[in-house]
């Protein structure tokens, strides 16, 4: 797309050839950097495995609600990017605050029912939305709320890292069949 940083290229497994014809008025290329082998690699290990890249980000935000849920703060603490920061209905904070808000409690992430999610890419970074209802432990007290949830991602040395959790709440009803909670 004229205007857009892309690259064109090759996998380990499969060959490609490139050749363009732009008028001189149109402007010259520019060649930006070299993928690193990292990048190179990840195209045909995201083929291998039989995940899109869109399947990858998918069930990555998918275990990290398991892990808010299991309260697993060691596996939450290598997603979360040191810089984090959560939007929470009651305040932001960074990745410190929210490790020890779910160590300690105050917050317990008990269920998120997920009805829709989409997975956009930007380079490097994957931003997801999803339509949840949250049933939450917050202070005590058991908090069910309707939500779109964006988080963001960004993938360095073949890792994705999350950047951003936020939550705004829908005005919409609750779909959570809440007699069936326990």
């Amino acid at each position: 797309m004229p205007g857009i940083p892309h690259w064109h290229g090759s996998t380990p497994s499969s060959s490609f050839a490139y050749v363009a014809v732009t008028p001189a008025q149109k402007g010259k290329t520019i060649w930006k950097e070299r993928v690193t082998d990292n990048e190179y690699l990840t195209v045909e290990t995201t083929k291998a495995n039989g995940n899109t890249p869109e399947q990858e980000i998918n069930n990555l935000s998918k275990q990290k609600w398991q892990w808010m849920s299991d309260k697993n703060t060691d596996s939450l603490s290598v997603l979360f990017d040191a810089k984090c920061e959560f939007v929470h209905m009651g305040g932001t904070w960074g990745k410190n605050r929210e490790i020890d808000i779910i160590k300690g409690g105050f917050i317990w992430y008990k269920k998120a029912e997920v009805y829709s999610s989409s997975v956009k890419f930007f380079g490097n970074t994957a931003i997801v939305l999803s339509d949840i209802d949250l049933v939450a432990m917050v202070g005590g007290r058991e908090a069910i709320n309707p939500f779109m949830v964006t988080e963001v991602y960004f993938k360095e040395n073949d890792r994705w890292k999350m950047e951003q959790l936020t939550f705004s709440h829908l005005s919409r009803p609750l779909k959570l069949d809440t007699n069936k909670q326990n």
